[in-house]
């Protein structure tokens, strides 16, 4: 289950690099590298990259819970003398 947490984890954070290069520059990274496309076009290939940021988002969205509670610091007992 943990790869599959850090592969999620990886495609997302592509996903919201690219959007990020989509919002700031109209540069769409996914499709320069698949193929040199224009801005908007796809291929099977940047298909399939979109397709999987889009599950990876989907699947970490059904863990937050978990992944937050896991994330948290746990409580430590202070001893003072």
């Amino acid at each position: 289950m943990k790869k599959l947490n850090a592969a999620a984890a990886i495609l997302t954070i592509v996903g919201g690099l690219n959007w990020g290069l989509v919002g700031l520059f109209k540069f769409d990274l996914v499709a320069a590298i698949f193929g040199g496309m224009q801005f908007g076009e796809v291929n099977l290939a940047s298909r399939i990259v979109y397709t999987l940021v889009g599950l990876s988002a989907l699947y970490l969205a059904t863990q937050l819970r978990t992944l937050i509670s896991t994330s948290q610091p746990t409580p430590t007992t202070s001893v003072t003398a």
